[in-house]
């Protein structure tokens, strides 16, 4: 596939607002679904970019930066992953399966980077002891866009390379076991991410819905909407006959029927 430069350009402005978000955590934007999704528009293929992402979405449940603590770069293995597939033309399962030893890549040149960010900090208690309070923004914007770039750069040279014959013969002599070896493992973070997220949902007295839910979508031809519309009315049942629901209705009818029992007395007293 051939990239006009209009598409490289939109493409490392896309890129950018992508590292923007993947260090803001507020929009959202470096999620895999959604940057798979712009990353795709742009190169003209958004239904592989939403079908890439959301696979990949499924591998990053689990990955959170906490605290101190650096996670893989689901937004680097986002990009590149898509630019793979549309531009390489590579089978999406070979891409996803490269997803993983580039988020890992991504962690390691992310800290990098956060490293050089310090050093803007000290320049900003510095300027703010001297009272020169633009430079303190322009310290933040700094570190703010060499984060970005971190995303933009290597998007932009991986799509202005993917369509060579290098990159192709690269990608097409990694061995079959390491291939595997990657989609496999890929299956297993899937599985860490859902549990990772139950676990901080602490929603136990709801995991016969989560196994009823993998059991139906194993064993029966559903597809999204008729899965979506069948948990829907089973929330829907569940809300209804389950106690913990149903309090504040039970006292408002415990409450009617006691003032209804107190004004049958009054009467009688009458």
């Amino acid at each position: 596939m051939d990239i006009s430069v209009v598409q490289i350009v939109l493409l490392f402005i896309v890129s950018t607002i992508i590292g923007i978000g993947s260090i803001f955590d507020e929009f959202q934007t470096h999620r895999p679904l959604i940057a798979c999704t712009l990353v795709g528009a742009v190169l003209g293929d958004i239904h592989t970019g939403i079908v890439v992402g959301g696979v990949l979405e499924l591998l990053a449940l689990g990955w959170a930066n906490i605290g101190a603590a650096v996670a893989p770069d689901s937004a680097l293995a986002s990009v590149i992953s898509t630019i793979l597939v549309i531009v390489a033309k590579q089978e999406r399962d070979v891409a996803i399966s490269l997803a993983i030893p580039i988020a890992a890549a991504g962690q390691v040149l992310s800290i990098f980077i956060r490293a050089i960010c310090v050093s803007f900090q000290h320049g900003a208690d510095k300027a703010a002891e001297t009272g020169e309070w633009k430079y303190i923004s322009l310290y933040h914007y700094l570190g703010i866009f060499l984060y970005s770039l971190r995303i933009s750069i290597i998007a932009v040279l991986v799509a202005l390379t993917a369509g060579t014959s290098v990159v192709q013969d690269l990608i097409n002599g990694i061995p079959d076991v390491i291939t595997q070896g990657l989609s496999i493992a890929g299956g297993f973070i899937v599985v860490v991410g859902y549990a990772m997220i139950i676990n901080m949902m602490r929603a136990g007295h709801l995991m016969p819905f989560f196994f009823l839910g993998f059991t139906t979508a194993a064993f029966t031809n559903f597809n999204l909407i008729g899965m979506g519309v069948v948990g829907l009315c089973l929330a829907i049942v569940y809300i209804q006959i389950h106690p913990k629901y149903q309090k504040g209705s039970v006292a408002n009818a415990n409450t009617q029927a006691s003032s209804q029992a107190n004004l049958a007395d009054n009467r009688l007293d009458d």
